[in-house]
């Protein structure tokens, strides 16, 4: 008979966050709670050596060094980019990687903190029966700028957090500004 060691409290931890990323992927618009609050228990579950990553802040970067993931000097050249404060407008979303039409995985995933009220939005698309709408603290200049960017099957996945809350917008989702 094999035995396998009950998980630690940080596997326990990871395993909770990694399974509320993946239901909030494959259900886009809709709340997941991750184990604590902030971006700490994402970077913990989906982070290790083979990535690149980029922080817009010292704290975050320390925990990405925590990880051993290579640390991007800029945005465009990350897997994972982590943001505590985004602009509202998508100003700065030019340089995110979006992958190309022959190697779409090479688009990034952008996490930031994003508070989950605000602009209302209408979700369309794969996981999602019919349509969902959603509010959430960016402005429609963002989404415009999303769009330009995301030709699918290029584009970035979003993945906003506000507190425990978790709200992932894969690149297939098309968003309606209401």
């Amino acid at each position: 008979m094999l035995t396998v060691a009950a998980p630690d409290q940080t596997e326990a931890r990871s395993n909770a966050s990694f399974e509320a990323l993946m239901w909030a992927m494959s259900r886009p618009g809709e709340k997941r709670t991750l184990p604590e609050p902030g971006l700490g228990s994402i970077i913990e579950a989906l982070i290790d050596l083979e990535c690149a990553v980029f922080a817009d802040s010292a704290e975050l970067c320390a925990q990405l060094a925590a990880t051993g993931a290579r640390i991007a000097p800029e945005p465009g050249m990350a897997d994972h980019v982590f943001l505590d404060a985004m602009d509202r407008t998508g100003a700065g979303l030019h340089a995110i990687n979006c992958g190309t039409a022959l190697y779409p995985d090479e688009g990034a995933t952008l996490v930031a903190r994003v508070a989950h009220s605000g602009q209302r939005l209408r979700l369309m698309g794969p996981g999602i029966e019919g349509m969902r709408e959603v509010a959430l603290d960016l402005a429609p200049q963002f989404w415009a700028q999303r769009e330009r960017l995301c030709a699918y099957p290029a584009g970035f996945d979003l993945v906003l957090v506000d507190g425990p809350a978790v709200i992932a917008i894969p690149r297939s989702t098309k968003v309606e500004v209401l």
